[in-house]
């Protein structure tokens, strides 16, 4: 397997002698060693970090039996997203975007293996808690524009839209079997168990990570305050129609579609009866549906209609969370989660792909920063007005509610289409990263839309 070698305008490509490797066109991004090594130290990297994930909800909900709380960690969680991103999107254009990715996987480990001594040794209050998640809030605030900027380093642009697909495969692959596992050791030996596994499971990937071999970056010194970076980001997405509708439309549905997950803990106990193994049945059959719409986008080689597919998924994602909430039946409830997690994925990755399509390498990691505050920053503001809706008018109306205004904003982003195309083509073919082909091709391809 070849490495990544860089081209005459500084960009990594694979060599041709990839192009035989007869992987199917769903797993082309494989033929690239390092990437290879990234998809299988994260698959089981998520596993533990699915498996945490639930196991928190439950132990914060045993705590307390308080939605307000549940709300609250999660706010906690991922409000230094939304503030510090910007931060970390700096980070990831000035540094070595290998290093940045081990050192946040390295205080990631740590930090679950403080959660799973305290749990353990019985020691854990709800205060350490939140302080925990804020502190893995911070890490992933660098963390998250620094793979997914990463990502080119690893594939080049002509495996890009593939790599960001295989990406969510790889993360909502782990969503099935995380919250399964997690449902069956919580209720048969504990929480922390489920910490103590998330933190060796880091091992895996970090390891993955040292033994990459990538191109070092050719990029001009910066001359200018990391402030002027930060502003200069923010201005060039305020300009760039598309860019700014898309990552309107993610925080749109961050903010009052997403906090269903939050209050799942709700669900599962209150509403279906299901307990703490309903808790992660429930959560695999997101990840199921979430799967299968990350391998549908997989299985795409360019990006026509990706825009209309953009808003037909928001559109499908507010109306299955608005059934999900009408149910009482959990086996129905079950199987409505299938296509709430399938839509959520085609809107979540075809957004990131048309995003990293048509944004310029040098504001890469800084608008992927911007992604974030959209796709994660904004959810800690939906999981405390989610959590307190729900404390007084129940969790059912709550998701409802934010299910229908999700619904408002994919009739929104489908009457913008038309307005910001032209500009998107334009931003694509100048930046030859709709799944490596030719710009020719890419322009003739998208007229047809």
């Amino acid at each position: 397997m070849s490495e990544l070698t860089p081209t005459g305008n500084g960009e990594r490509t694979a060599d041709r002698s990839d192009q035989g490797s007869g992987l199917p066109a769903t797993l082309r991004a494989l033929k690239h060693r390092n990437f290879q090594l990234f998809f299988s130290g994260q698959l089981i990297s998520l596993i533990g970090t699915w498996m945490q994930s639930v196991a928190q909800s439950w132990l914060v909900y045993r705590l307390t039996g308080s939605s307000l709380l549940l709300g609250s960690v999660g706010f906690a969680s991922q409000i230094p997203v939304f503030l510090v991103a910007p931060l970390g999107g700096i980070v990831a254009d000035r540094c070595n975007r290998q290093r940045v990715v081990i050192a946040t996987q390295v205080a990631s480990m740590v930090l679950a293996l403080i959660l799973a001594i305290l749990t353990l040794s019985g020691w854990v209050r709800v205060w350490h808690i939140f302080v925990l998640a804020a502190l893995l809030g911070v890490v992933n605030a660098f963390d998250i524009p620094g793979r997914q900027s990463f990502l080119v380093d690893m594939v080049g642009k002509e495996d890009l839209m593939n790599a960001i697909a295989l990406n969510s495969s790889m993360f909502n692959g782990a969503r099935v079997v995380g919250p399964a596992v997690a449902g069956i050791l919580v209720a048969k030996i504990g929480e922390g168990w489920c910490f103590f596994a998330n933190g060796v499971s880091y091992i895996a990937v970090i390891i993955g990570l040292f033994m990459m071999r990538v191109q070092p970056r050719h990029t001009a010194p910066k001359a200018g305050s990391p402030l002027r970076d930060i502003i200069d980001a923010f201005q060039w997405v305020r300009r760039t129609g598309p860019i700014r509708a898309l990552l309107l439309l993610l925080g749109l549905v961050s903010l009052v579609a997403m906090p269903y997950s939050v209050l799942m803990p709700v669900f599962a106990d209150k509403v279906l009866h299901g307990g703490a193994r309903g808790l992660g049945i429930l959560m695999g059959a997101t990840g199921v549906g979430a799967l299968l719409g990350a391998l549908t986008l997989a299985s795409r080689t360019g990006v026509r209609g990706l825009g209309r597919w953009v808003a037909y998924s928001c559109g499908a994602f507010g109306a299955s969370l608005v059934l999900f909430s009408m149910s009482r039946n959990f086996w129905l409830s079950t199987a409505l989660l299938l296509p709430v997690g399938f839509s959520m994925m085609l809107q979540m990755s075809s957004s990131n792909t048309l995003i990293q399509a048509m944004v310029p390498d040098e504001l890469r990691g800084r608008v992927m920063a911007l992604y974030s505050m959209m796709f994660m920053g904004m959810a800690p503001f939906g999981a405390l007005l989610g959590g307190a809706l729900a404390d007084r008018i129940g969790a059912p109306l709550t998701v409802g509610i934010g299910a229908m205004a999700g619904v408002a904003g994919a009739f929104w982003f489908g009457a913008q289409l038309p307005k910001i195309r032209i500009e998107a083509r334009r931003l694509i073919v100048a930046q030859e990263a709709a799944g490596g082909e030719p710009a020719t091709e890419i322009t003739a391809q998208l007229r047809e839309e």
